[in-house]
This record gives C-alpha cells, sequence and structure tokens, in this order.
C-alpha cells in the first residue's frame, strides 16, 4: 500500500523559482541550498566554476558544487556562470530564467568577494583609488545590474521577494565600519533594500535586507586557520568566535523568510541572522541560536554582556 502526498508534505517553495546571484560558498551556498530544501528551483551563479576560477583565488567552491547541494536537498539546482558586472551576461542569464521558466519569484543579490579589497585603520585618501572602486563595484553596482534586469521579469506576479545580503543591519552601522568604500558598500545595500521596498508595494512585492553575524564562511575559516571541527579554538584570539555561526543559520532563516506569506511586514527593513532565528524558532547546525550583534550593541551601550548569554 502507497501512501500519497498531502499538501502538508509538500515543501512551502515547491513551484518557486529562485535565483541567488552570488551562491558559489558562504553564506549565498547556505541560502541557495535551504531555499532548495523548501522545494525551489534555484538558479545559482558565480564566477568559479570547475574550469575557471574567479579573483578570489578559491578553487575548491563551484558554482557546480552548489548546485549539487541544492538538488541533494531536494530541490532543483541550476547552476549559470554569471559575472554580475557584466550586463550582457546578467541579460543572458535572466533571459535564460524567463525562457526555461516564464517567472522569477525570488531575487538573492549576495554578490561580493570584496574582503581581500578591505585595509583597515585607512583612510579613504590614503586608499589607491581603483582598489577602493572595485569593491564599490563588487558590493554596489553588481546589485544594481543583477536588480535592474532581473526586476522586470520578477514583478510580472505578485508576491516577488528581493533579498539584500549585506553587512550589518541600519541599527548597527549607525556607526563607522572599518573604512569609507567597505561602509559604503555594506551600508548601500540597506538603503537599497528601503527604496526597493517602496517600488516593489504597488506591485505586491518585498524588498529585506539580511546579515549574518560572525559567520564562518569558508573564506573566513581559512584566514584565521579554522575548520568548522576546531572552529572554538578561534576564541583565544578573537572573543566573538564564541558567537559565530555557520552560513546554514542564515540559510534558514532566509529560507523562512521567502516561505512567510505574512513576509511584507518586513518590507524594506534589515534583519540579521539572530532575529530571523528568533522569530522563525531556528537554530544553527549545533543547535545553537547566537546572537552576536545583540552582543555587539550591548557592548556599544557601556555594558559587560556575557556571551553565554547571547548563544
Amino acid at each position: 500500500m502507497t501512501t500519497k502526498n498531502t499538501a502538508a508534505d509538500t515543501p512551502p517553495l515547491t513551484g518557486r523559482i529562485a535565483l541567488v546571484a552570488g551562491a558559489t560558498r558562504g553564506a549565498g551556498r547556505a541560502i541557495a541550498v535551504q531555499l532548495g530544501q523548501q522545494g525551489a528551483t534555484v538558479y545559482v551563479t558565480g564566477r568559479t566554476t570547475r574550469e575557471r576560477v574567479s579573483e578570489m583565488g578559491r578553487p575548491t567552491e563551484t558554482i557546480e558544487e552548489t548546485a549539487e547541494l541544492v538538488d541533494a536537498a531536494g530541490g532543483t539546482g541550476i547552476a549559470v556562470p554569471t559575472d554580475h558586472l557584466q550586463v550582457e551576461q546578467v541579460k543572458d542569464l535572466v533571459t535564460r530564467i524567463e525562457r526555461e521558466q516564464g517567472r522569477l519569484d525570488i531575487l538573492v543579490n549576495d554578490i561580493w568577494g570584496g574582503n581581500a579589497l578591505l585595509d583597515f585603520d585607512t583612510r579613504m585618501w590614503d586608499i589607491d583609488l581603483d582598489r577602493g572602486l572595485r569593491m564599490i563595484d563588487l558590493g554596489v553596482r553588481s546589485h544594481i545590474i543583477t536588480s535592474s534586469v532581473a526586476l522586470p521579469l520578477l514583478v510580472r506576479r505578485p508576491g516577488g521577494l528581493v533579498i539584500e545580503v549585506t553587512d550589518g543591519t541600519a541599527r548597527t552601522n549607525e556607526g563607522f565600519r572599518e573604512n569609507f568604500y567597505y561602509d559604503l558598500a555594506k551600508n548601500t545595500p540597506i538603503r537599497m533594500a528601503f527604496v526597493l521596498g517602496e517600488e516593489l508595494k504597488a506591485v505586491g512585492g518585498t524588498a529585506v535586507a539580511v546579515t549574518p553575524g560572525f559567520i564562518r564562511s569558508e573564506e573566513m575559516l581559512d584566514t584565521f586557520g579554522l575548520t568548522e571541527e576546531n572552529w572554538r579554538e578561534g576564541t583565544e584570539a578573537q572573543p566573538h568566535w564564541s558567537l559565530s555561526e555557520s552560513p546554514l543559520y542564515l540559510g534558514r532563516g532566509v529560507a523562512a523568510l521567502a516561505a512567510d506569506p505574512e513576509r511584507a511586514r518586513w518590507n524594506g527593513q534589515s534583519l540579521d541572522s539572530g532575529q530571523l532565528a528568533k522569530e522563525y524558532d531556528l537554530t544553527d547546525a549545533d543547535g545553537s541560536r547566537p546572537d552576536v550583534w545583540s552582543y555587539i550593541l550591548a557592548e556599544r551601550a557601556g555594558g559587560s554582556p556575557d556571551t553565554a548569554d547571547y548563544r
């Protein structure tokens, strides 16, 4: 005797089409996989493939692998090599999505790759201009190009969702962020979500900016010489490591947001992974619920918070 699937068994994003721009690794990969786990068909893009490595110089993570992880999670992953600073490549990508699916329901702008360009404690006029502008291109211009090209397809149906992935929220970024170019690169997507949210209201769409906390991405772990198995050793050099999170944490939050029929209540806002976890009753892979941004805000307010209260 066989048992028929019921509506309750059907993942909430079944039939939805998502584009995760910048899904090679880190938060973008985790978001793509979690959207797939909820039933979505996910187009994953990036510049590193099994045949070509981007300027990031990380051949170990590819968009093909991300697509395979989406498949393994229960969705449909489709890898499309795309440089999101090349308008024609983005147009070809969206044209393909339209031809193959006829719709786009979720756009995630997670394009980045600028960490290697970050100069700490360096004044704007002491930073090489080309280096600074490259960061703006990677973190802002790429997002603008992608939204400009993809939104005409997304707004054909009400309910479209745009997610801007950045570092920090409007509240946490009230202070100075690292240097002039990084500050612009990470604050602009927050403003973009607000403005797009205003424009999407009329067509039943939603735009939200999201941020991870202290994320243990592949790149971050390598930078500190750690692995996902021994990351707690990093707490000795950087106390905030004790409140770090895996990319899965934000991925689960974004997938829950995308599946929320009342997600419009977040329109135009910026949310962090800890907020999403509390709202949707989520945890990280180890069962914890890290909330580094609340911890940092408590520190800024002059308190002496205990990290144990924020995990």
